[in-house]
This record gives C-alpha cells, sequence and structure tokens, in this order.
C-alpha cells in the first residue's frame, strides 16, 4: 500500500510518502487552521500516488478522531472531514505516538518529543498509548512543555534548559518505569549530553510509525 504521511507540528508539517526518499516541508504556525493545511499539503504534492494517509496531530487524539484543538495552530481541527478533504482513507494519529511508534524496539519505551510544545507516549510490550504530560505543573506553577519546550528555551537559555530535560527524562523515566527513552523533535539535536537510559530519535521514525499504522504486523514483531 502506498501511504501519504503527514506530520503536524507547530513550526512545520513535513509530507513524505511510500516511494518517496525525502520529506518536504510548509510552515505552519498560529495561522494554520486544517484547511489550509489541507490546502498546503494538496499543493505541496500534486502528482503523488498515495492511497491511504496517516495525519500525526499535535494534540489529544481518540479512536482516530481529534477531540482537541492544538495549542500552537490554528482552530477548525476537531470536526474537519480529512477523509472527505483528501478523497482516500485517513488515519489520525496524536504526532508524539506516530514517531513513538516508528521508534519502538521493543520492552517498555517512553517517548518525549522537544519541538515547538512537549510531545508524549508509551509503548508497552507493543501496546501503544499516547499521553498528554506537556502541560502537568513541573516547577513554579509552570508545566513540563513551559519548561522544556521551546518556550522554557527561549526563556532559560539552552545551559539552564539541558539540565531540565535531563531533570525531566529522568523523573519520568523513573515514574513511569520505562527500559529506555526515545527524544524525538527538531531540539532534541541542541543536546551536548543525553540523559541516562536515552537516545536520540529521528523524523524519518515518524514517517516509519506512519506507514506502520497502516501495516497488518502484529504489535510484538515491530523492530526497526
Amino acid at each position: 500500500m502506498k501511504v501519504l504521511v503527514i506530520d503536524v507540528g507547530g513550526t512545520h508539517v513535513k509530507v513524505r510518502a511510500t516511494g518517496q526518499k525525502t520529506h518536504m516541508e510548509i510552515s505552519s504556525g498560529p495561522n494554520m487552521t486544517a484547511d489550509k493545511m489541507v490546502a498546503a499539503v494538496r499543493n505541496l504534492i500534486a502528482g503523488w500516488k498515495y492511497e491511504a494517509i496517516t495525519i500525526g496531530y499535535p494534540g489529544p487524539v481518540l479512536h482516530e478522531h481529534i477531540v482537541g484543538e492544538p495549542h500552537n495552530l490554528g482552530k477548525g481541527w476537531v470536526k474537519f472531514d480529512f477523509k472527505k478533504a483528501f478523497s482516500c482513507p485517513v488515519k489520525i494519529i496524536n504526532d508524539a505516538a506516530m514517531q513513538a511508534l516508528g521508534s519502538y524496539e521493543g520492552r517498555r519505551m517512553l517517548f518525549l518529543g522537544l519541538g515547538t510544545g512537549l510531545g508524549s507516549a508509551m509503548i508497552v510490550d507493543g501496546v501503544l498509548e499516547p499521553m498528554e504530560l506537556a502541560h502537568l505543573p513541573y516547577k513554579k506553577g509552570r508545566s513540563y512543555e513551559d519548561y522544556i519546550g521551546l518556550a522554557g528555551l527561549k526563556r532559560l537559555g539552552k545551559k539552564k534548559w539541558r539540565r531540565h530535560v535531563n531533570d525531566v527524562v529522568n523523573l519520568l523515566k523513573t515514574a513511569l518505569e520505562a527500559d529506555y527513552v526515545v527524544l524525538g523533535g527538531g531540539n532534541a539535536r541542541l543536546l551536548k549530553k543525553l540523559p541516562s537510559g536515552s537516545r536520540l530519535g529521528d523524523n524519518a521514525n515518524a514517517f516509519r510509525g506512519g506507514l506502520r499504522l497502516w501495516s497488518k504486523t502484529r504489535s510484538h514483531d515491530f523492530k526497526k
């Protein structure tokens, strides 16, 4: 099956399809509504061949339906009919969960996406569970995302931000009893030293996760 994967982020929307060696992207931001995203993607991929679509969405998704508007984009996502707009089958998954699915190598894995916000997901023995850790309280009345998301990076500077990333990773790894942590998102590359028990993810894993969502591979067989 030829699958088009759309990875929606607060800064960029990345697009890749089966048979395409590299991804393409468009700028997003607070004015990016669902209909604007669809129009931009359709224009970008004119001539591409695909039979199904996976959309990685930066917000809560329940049973492949968006249930909350994004914090870093425009409005109109919850009730938008993507299947009708693209004229093909569409599966929607939280964006962190999609990259987690593509990064998974067994056992208990926690995924944290260090991007515009803070994405999170966990996979335990092949069972994927999207999480919403970003807006839980962390320090001084601020959330985890306020400290290790993009806003925290800008407010604190790289040195303090790195220290908080290390603290948060260790805290969550212990609390959730994860065997390992995968750090994805565009800002993960700014870390000089990775926290103990963690490894860097790769944006290509989001594409792999989008493909896996359509595959018939059994969850306990997910390997790179």
